[in-house]
């Protein structure tokens, strides 16, 4: 069920040295060009990375918070073009999170890398970093990088109780049920 997916999947940020077979990759893919869109506009591009020196590379995109990438056999680097679009950060969201759901229901474990709005170092952004490593045409932004691979740590799913159920109202904002 849905639910007990919810429930086991983990940020997963050390992987087996174990690449991610194609066809896991081709599922991968397919959830994420399954995501709904806004309008059906569509702005998400999505770059997949395999290759050892190109995820060193994109490891070292911001200073806290990527070099687990250079150990991942799979990156994915999901793009917009903003033009397209006025809500593409949801929209990748959307596809992000597609893609972290697939990765738990085919046995990968996944992290997310934060892109967007974060410091390579201090001449340039880690946007541009990427964009710039990965040869991305004009325009085009970078709002995360979902690394993926075999876990090699088996964290438990988040408990119930560790949800926050003070955080949801009914019928109006601070109405408890």
């Amino acid at each position: 069920m849905f639910i007990d997916l919810l429930r086991t999947r983990r940020s997963i940020r050390r992987f087996q040295d174990q690449p991610v077979e194609k066809e896991k990759r081709d599922l991968l893919v397919e959830a994420m060009l399954r995501a709904p869109s806004s309008r059906g506009l569509n702005p998400w591009e999505f770059v997949v990375v395999t290759e050892k020196e190109t995820l060193v590379q994109l490891s070292q995109a911001k200073p806290h918070g990527a070099s687990f990438l250079k150990n991942a056999p799979l990156a994915i680097v999901i793009c917009a073009d903003p033009a397209k679009c006025d809500v593409w950060v949801e929209d990748c969201s959307i596809a992000s999170l597609l893609l972290h759901l697939a990765a738990t229901d085919l046995g990968l474990g996944s992290c997310w890398v934060q892109i967007r709005l974060r410091e390579h170092d201090a001449r340039q952004a880690s946007q541009e970093y990427v964009a710039e490593l990965l040869n991305l045409q004009e325009g085009m932004v970078v709002e995360s990088i979902i690394a993926i691979g075999y876990p090699a740590e088996q964290l438990p799913g988040h408990p119930r109780s560790s949800l926050q159920d003070e955080k949801v109202s009914f019928e109006k904002y601070g109405q408890k049920g």
